[in-house]
């Protein structure tokens, strides 16, 4: 069972704030850009993200009803800010992993033991996009 909706609404209103400033430079950090499904605004939500392959593995901490989740599969992508990147991420796919296989040994345990999140979103990367300010 993923983590309560009451912490991802903290989060929202207080960490997300502040992580928004690390996550699109820090290690297995990075900013989502995905637009409303109804509204069309733009929106930067920073979370776990690791890059596998040909994309990146994200941790689904709230489950995969959050709606940024929900965004990015109704787009059928969103642009994705890590390590001073940009990238044009496409083909989203939420999968099942008891086992957190795509993830570092300390966040596995935390996915697995404490949070007990065990559902993830893939992305393909289909380019690289130049920074923004």
């Amino acid at each position: 069972m993923p983590a309560p909706r009451w912490v991802a609404h903290a989060n929202k209103k207080v960490l997300n704030r502040v992580t928004k400033f690390i996550a699109p430079w820090a290690p297995g950090w990075a900013v989502v850009i995905h637009r409303g499904r109804k509204s069309q605004r733009l929106y930067r939500t920073p979370l776990w993200a690791f890059r596998r392959q040909n994309g990146f593995v994200i941790a689904l901490t709230y489950g995969s009803d959050s709606d940024w989740v929900r965004n990015v599969l109704a787009a059928d992508g969103c642009e994705l800010e890590a390590r001073r990147r940009r990238y044009q991420a496409a083909a989203p796919r939420v999968y099942h992993d008891e086992n957190a296989t795509d993830m570092p040994a300390f966040i596995r345990f935390m996915l697995r033991k404490v949070i007990k999140a065990p559902e993830f979103l893939r992305l393909d990367v289909v380019r690289e996009l130049p920074l923004t300010g």
